[in-house]
């Protein structure tokens, strides 16, 4: 698994790259939906500690959510935010109907505008997730996966954990993949030094 973040990525202030979180819909938590993921707390935990460092370290947050298809019909509470990721004001929020984040015109101009570089986290990895890295790729677009940070369902006789191991092999890729703890370690670092060195050119 590819742990290597782009270093390059941090050298302008401007293009701290965005926390885009797909999808934390409650349909996938809903056990009597279609589409609810198995053991998706841990993955849950490291989304959630993902968003506490990147608004701690002042990075762009981005929501993307996927309506109108028969699974996340707006009229449904299944649709919502799950509990605990509501968007914050300043949060962008990214609506689209199919299952790349690129669908939707205005997250790909957004991303485009910040230098194409984000992270990535949350539902689903072998579709929402996948498609999004690849587009991304096309683009020409900086992606780091947070692989523990997302979730996959099992198809035909996979079971999902099976599944969401290739989907991280398969995001290598595309982009770069790393742990969610690996990531918060390396841009606290290079995030804090940057600080320090702003600190020290003023007078």
């Amino acid at each position: 698994m590819n742990q290597v973040i782009d270093l390059r990525a941090f050298t302008n202030p401007a293009s701290l790259p965005t926390l885009v979180l797909i999808d934390m819909q409650a349909e996938y938590l809903a056990t009597s939906r279609a589409l609810a993921l198995p053991n998706v707390n841990d993955a849950l935990a490291n989304c959630r500690n993902a968003l506490e460092h990147a608004r701690l370290m002042g990075m762009p947050v981005a929501y993307t959510r996927w309506l109108g298809s028969t699974f996340f019909n707006p009229a449904t509470r299944s649709s919502g935010w799950i509990e605990g990721f509501e968007p914050h004001g300043s949060d962008s929020i990214f609506e689209r109907r199919q299952p790349s984040c690129y669908a939707s015109p205005h997250f790909a101009e957004v991303m485009t505008n910040n230098s194409g570089n984000f992270i990535m986290a949350g539902f689903a990895g072998e579709a929402a997730c996948l498609s999004t890295a690849i587009d991304a790729f096309h683009r020409g677009h900086r992606v780091t996966y947070l692989a523990d940070a997302s979730a996959s369902h099992g198809l035909a006789d996979r079971p999902a954990t099976e599944v969401h191991d290739f989907v991280g092999q398969l995001m290598g890729l595309w982009g770069t993949v790393m742990r969610t703890d690996s990531w918060i370690r390396t841009t606290s670092r290079i995030v804090g030094w940057k600080h320090a060195a702003t600190l020290g050119d003023r007078p």
